[in-house]
């Protein structure tokens, strides 16, 4: 049920606004994830970075349901190694950890979060113009 504080329109745009800040946040996610997809610990055998991922959760907006980032969760997959005995950051054995971040799977993660954050605009900016031609509907 639609708050009456707020007409139709500005419910819908609530609505996407809460989805554009969801998916900001899950682009700065990603971005963070990339730039260290290649960085190993500082300590020899210790754990490099380990990938991050968004939780989302519906919320209440203006009596709807939008949606926000609750938490970020490390994901737990393996780490990769790779055999590099000159490593600073190589094991006893000569094995290096390595974040388990793909590069494929964030640029993919990437380009459909921009998807989301395009379709949550065009909602907003459909909204306002179907509420400008009901204005100038009544003008008349």
């Amino acid at each position: 049920m639609a708050d009456s504080r707020l007409p139709v329109g500005g419910v819908t745009q609530a609505i996407a606004a809460s989805a554009l800040r969801a998916q900001q946040a899950r682009m700065r996610i990603i971005a963070e994830n990339l730039a260290n997809a290649d960085s190993t610990s500082k300590t020899p055998g210790g754990d490099p970075y380990r990938r991050q991922a968004p939780v989302f959760e519906p919320t209440r907006i203006s009596g709807a349901r939008g949606v926000r980032m609750s938490k970020v969760e490390a994901d737990q997959t393996e780490f990769r190694q790779e055999y590099d005995p000159g490593h600073p950051s190589a094991d006893a054995k000569g094995y290096v950890k390595l974040p388990n971040v793909s590069s494929l799977v964030e640029a993919m993660d990437m380009r459909q979060a921009q998807k989301a954050y395009e379709a949550n605009l065009n909602v907003i900016e459909t909204a306002r113009s179907m509420e400008q031609r009901t204005l100038d509907l009544l003008k008349k």
